[in-house]
């Protein structure tokens, strides 16, 4: 029996080429994929929550670091999308250079991220709506905004988002990419407007104290933002449906790493000049900042904006979900049919629905306090073996083509192995049961079904 069997490159390229998905991506749908990923939740509720606990004003620096770590761990996603050409992400790299079982687990943590990463998003998006409404005198009942152990019986904005990007989607990828592109200008117009807003009640006395946590809260920021950054990645599953990846993708990779890193850099020094740091603790931080300095247009604008930013997140990660399943089930480690394209909109309309079925009920009736800690567990994972596996291929195929080399690579790839394991361990002290059980379902179901029906048993 053996569980590490690789797949050939030359079959997973040939294969990219026979049964590719639509391209229709240019790399201006990619960049603005790319922002639509990362600036979120990340943008609008984590930075003013790691302001007020971990690195007060020096969050600036905190963002500065974890995007250096991304960036690092983009340039060995770069490299690994061009030799590997799939979707799937890291669980296409690690099938080709550390085998099916390592393959494996890194789609089972992928469906961790995205499923309860997915879902905390549909929550976040609900409350923003409900906020909404109840400044304009319509209540939603609390019984159709909770969940039945939260005392509610169903999160319905929560519900009817998921569908509605499920929906989407399924009708084609270009269409989802023009909406987002949609999306993303209003949630940058919103943070251009905040800032704005912002600019004339900046107040250097809340920056006298500019590392009130000293440098290891710094670092404990850094640790936290690092997950603000997350969705760059998925950048990877578009490979297939891109018109020109071996140039836009590294191209949109980039720019989007670097445009993010500037809008974060930027809102962070913006509240923490505005307002006292420790103030920043709740779940609209720039929302809150702007009210507390008497613009409430300003702060309905935010919320705005908060709603488009949370609805392109969504869209990224039930579409790289989606395509994630259908690279798995294309390789017959799950059901066939998971990857069956629809011919009149050319996307895997299956693995759509299935993903929208899932997340949509999570997001309805399970309670974000159970699955809010496992979201970004699947990221690390994903992350630690692009690191690993970019180094393998390097080793195992030196002189195949590929369409970006990452530089001083047996640098980079240390440096963001080392930090992404930090980040787990960090993460499995509070965690670890959970995964325990995940890994045991796993392989129940690898050896269960996922063995017996792969495409390379058949060859053995």
């Amino acid at each position: 029996m053996n569980c590490f069997r690789k797949q050939p490159l030359v079959r997973i390229r040939q294969e990219a080429e026979e049964l590719s998905l639509k391209k229709s991506l240019n790399v201006y749908d990619l960049i603005m994929l790319g922002i639509g990923a990362i600036i979120g939740v990340g943008a609008f509720v984590l930075t003013g929550i790691a302001a007020a606990r971990y690195a007060g004003p020096a969050i600036t620096t905190s963002y500065l670091i974890s995007g250096f770590v991304c960036l690092f761990v983009g340039l060995l996603y770069v490299e690994l999308a061009g030799i590997v050409p799939a979707s799937g992400s890291s669980y296409s790299y690690a099938y080709a250079s550390m085998g099916e079982i390592v393959a494996w687990f890194v789609f089972w943590f992928m469906m961790m991220e995205y499923t309860t990463g997915s879902s905390m998003i549909a929550v976040g998006w609900g409350g923003y709506l409900s906020g909404m409404l109840k400044t304009a005198g319509f209540a939603i009942p609390k019984y159709l905004e909770l969940t039945p152990f939260e005392g509610g019986l169903f999160n319905l904005p929560a519900f009817l988002i998921v569908w509605f990007v499920t929906i989407l989607l399924i009708k084609g990828t270009k269409e989802s990419s023009l909406f987002n592109i949609i999306l993303v200008l209003i949630k940058v117009i919103a943070i251009v407007i905040f800032l704005i807003i912002a600019i004339p009640h900046f107040n250097f006395e809340y920056w006298e104290n500019f590392m009130p946590y000293g440098a290891r809260g710094v670092g404990t920021g850094a640790a936290t933002l690092i997950l603000a950054y997350a969705g760059f990645d998925q950048l990877a599953s578009t490979t297939e449906e891109a018109k020109n990846p071996k140039r836009d993708l590294p191209i949109a990779m980039f720019s989007s790493l670097v445009i993010c890193a500037l809008i974060y850099m930027s809102i962070a020094a913006a509240l923490t000049l505005i307002v006292p740091y420790k103030t920043l603790d709740n779940a609209e931080p720039m929302a809150y900042a702007l009210r507390a300095n008497g613009s409430l247009v300003g702060s309905g604008l935010v919320a705005i904006g908060a709603i488009a930013g949370i609805t392109t997140s969504l869209i990224v990660q039930i579409f790289g979900q989606s395509r994630t399943i259908f690279a798995i089930s294309r390789d017959g480690l799950i059901p066939s049919k998971l990857s069956k394209v629809n011919k009149k909109f050319g996307t895997p309309v299956v693995s759509t629905i299935f993903v929208g079925i899932v997340v949509s009920l999570i997001a309805a009736l399970v309670p974000l306090d159970f699955v809010g800690k496992l979201a970004n567990i699947g990221t690390l994972v994903s992350f630690i073996t692009v690191a690993i596996g970019v180094v393998i291929m390097r080793i195992t195929y030196p002189n195949a083509e590929r369409s970006f080399r990452c530089p001083a690579i047996w640098l980079i790839a240390p440096i963001a192995l080392i930090s992404c394991i930090y980040l787990l361990g960090d993460l499995l002290i509070t965690t670890w049961d959970v995964c325990l059980i995940w890994v045991a379902l796993g392989l129940i179901l690898y050896f269960g079904y996922g063995f017996k029906h792969s495409l390379l048993s058949k060859k053995h």
